[in-house]
């Protein structure tokens, strides 16, 4: 847990310097150059990804890491599971590890309101400063900043805390972001004041009760199928956060032509619940131990 949230703190570093470039970039050169300076900035990164990023060590000729950190493993034994992950890789992966998967569905649903209330907040939160509250452009910008800052802890906290105080069960820290953030968007819709630095509090901490959640859920999905399964359970759930941040785009802008910024904060605390009543069952679910194949390595070697 923690070494996958401290992976996930780059999606924070990255989300806190873009509000400030494209900011500045608005101001300085106009609106164009705000996008046309991510965008570049996109297509450098992703060129130079194209050409360092590689598959597993077998294809650049290394041992598979279970040789490498010298695993014991009989001859036999290891050519049975060899053999049993060649059948989940076709026939187990998708169906019987993910899409029979009931704790697998959860969080892909729980992944949806994750997604609504983090994009809209993402989205929408500089604009409701600078609209709302009157702060400038650079000033609501800076409040992102913080939002991700919160978030940033929030990943180190969350992988962290579910590995140190739940035993690497990830849903119960979730829940707990989850309370947290109703109260934090209710208390934030509430607050009338004209202070900036109680503006960012607000966007910090609500940055850190939901990356940690953003970031628990696919590792959750993860660990709760075989790991060849893993990153197909992990892409499964995040299918269904990008439908929710798509819906903080034209849906969400309605309601807020429609009912203003009270009916923008109604939708993203609902959701806050709905993801609270969603993951509450899953409180005491283990992550998955890979029981099948064990059973199939006891009765090959039977």
């Amino acid at each position: 847990g923690f070494w996958w949230s401290l992976k996930s703190t780059s999606h924070n570093v990255g989300g806190a310097i873009i509000p400030i470039v494209v900011a500045l970039a608005s101001a300085q050169l106009g609106w164009r150059w705000a996008m046309f300076i991510p965008g570049l900035i996109s297509i450098v990164v992703g060129l130079f990804l194209l050409e360092r990023l590689r598959d597993v060590p077998q294809s650049l000729g290394l041992p598979p890491i279970e040789q490498y950190k010298n695993e014991p493993e009989e001859p036999s034994e290891k050519e049975s599971e060899k053999n049993l992950r060649q059948i989940l890789s076709v026939r187990e992966i998708l169906f019987s590890q993910v899409l029979n998967n009931k704790a697998v569905w959860v969080l892909a649903f729980s992944y949806f309101f994750v997604y609504v209330v983090r994009t809209a907040v993402n989205d929408w939160g500089a604009l409701y400063l600078h609209s709302e509250k009157n702060y400038t452009l650079i000033q609501a910008a800076s409040s992102i900043l913080w939002f991700e800052v919160g978030g940033f802890l929030g990943c180190i906290g969350a992988g962290w805390s579910s590995d140190y105080f739940f035993q690497g069960r990830r849903v119960p820290f979730m829940i707990l972001c989850a309370i947290g953030l109703v109260a934090s968007l209710y208390v934030f819709s509430q607050y009338q004041g004209g202070f900036l630095l109680v503006e960012n509090f607000f966007m910090s901490i609500i940055g850190f009760l939901i990356f940690g959640p953003q970031m628990l859920v696919g590792l959750a999905a993860a660990e709760f199928v075989d790991k060849k399964a893993a990153c197909t359970a992990n892409g499964f759930a995040g299918c269904f956060a990008y439908i929710g941040a798509a819906f903080t785009g034209y849906p969400l802008g309605k309601v807020i032509d429609m009912w203003g910024w009270q009916g923008y904060f109604t939708c993203v605390i609902v959701c806050s619940m709905i993801l609270l009543l969603m993951l509450t069952p899953l409180w005491s679910t283990k992550k998955h131990k890979d029981e099948s194949v064990a059973c199939h390595l006891e009765t090959s070697q039977a």
